[in-house]
């Protein structure tokens, strides 16, 4: 009997050596794929749009990327650990201050949405007819109607949290709720409480396409613009940063193909984001 790599007849004992080398030449005759992880807000994964678009840089790059999503504050907690090479994140201040520290090297916007405010039909603080955002607050606050807070450090907890200082409240109480999870949660939690809730409208659109029966009461104002940015982390800090991965991807991304892909990612006709830094569209 023949065998077509050594053409011995049986019986006979394979070389290791041999097989090994048949088998590294076999796997190194193709460019092996690059990793890229990234650290990103749970805003563009439960919206979808990671999802998307990542797929796209993947094949252009040869690369794969390992995608943690979490709040924008513990994003950024990774990134001075060294654990991801890029985080994709929508807290300018938070952002400023983790490039001043020499965490990260430099903000690059990406693209920005809005935020909304959420609640059950019959709304039962009227803050549809609130003149702007403090005062749909105010009113939910003045009628102790159930609140839900993401309480995660994120970038939406920081705007919720921004609004009430705004409005000179200290939101406590049965009313309000904290509950520590990521916006596709949050609203979830949000719809069995038939609580008023604030989310990024993406994640809304992606929700409401599945059932969400929250419905959106108030946005609109300019205080609800929702910016997103991008940031390589250092690699003078840690010697395990991809940085040619990481520069290559901020490249992409704020560059024609990506910027294209985020404006041409739609949920039930309607676009989420909007590339660049832009007013947020309704």
């Amino acid at each position: 009997m023949a065998y077509p790599i050594f053409q011995r007849p049986m019986p006979y004992t394979p070389r290791p050596a041999l097989f090994l080398l048949l088998l590294l030449l076999c796997t190194t005759c193709r460019p092996q794929p690059d990793t890229l992880r990234l650290a990103t807000t749970t805003t563009t994964l439960d919206s979808g749009l990671m999802q998307a678009i990542l797929p796209l840089f993947e094949a252009q790059a040869n690369a794969t990327v390992e995608v943690i999503g979490v709040g924008t504050g513990e994003a950024l907690v990774l990134g001075q650990a060294g654990d991801v090479d890029v985080v994709l994140v929508h807290s300018r201040a938070q952002e400023e201050a983790f490039v001043q520290a020499d965490y990260g090297l430099e903000r690059h916007d990406v693209m920005v949405n809005d935020f909304v405010l959420l609640g059950p039909a019959d709304d039962p603080a009227n803050v549809a007819a609130a003149p702007d955002i403090i005062a749909a607050f105010t009113r939910i606050a003045q009628t102790q109607t159930p609140f839900i807070s993401r309480g995660d450090n994120s970038g939406t907890h920081n705007k919720e949290m921004a609004l009430w200082q705004e409005a000179g409240i200290a939101p406590v109480g049965d009313w309000y709720q904290e509950v520590g999870q990521g916006m596709g949660a949050t609203l979830t939690i949000a719809e069995q409480q038939q609580g008023y809730v604030l989310s990024d409208r993406g994640t809304f659109i992606q929700r409401q396409a599945q059932g969400l029966e929250l419905v959106l009461l108030f946005a609109g104002d300019g205080r609800l613009l929702n910016p997103y940015s991008v940031i390589a982390v250092n690699p003078a800090l840690h010697a395990n940063i991809n940085i040619e991965l990481a520069e290559t991807f901020i490249e992409w991304l704020t560059g024609s193909e990506g910027q294209t892909a985020i404006n041409n990612y739609r949920v039930a006709g309607q676009q989420l984001f909007f590339a660049g830094i832009q007013e947020a569209q309704p």
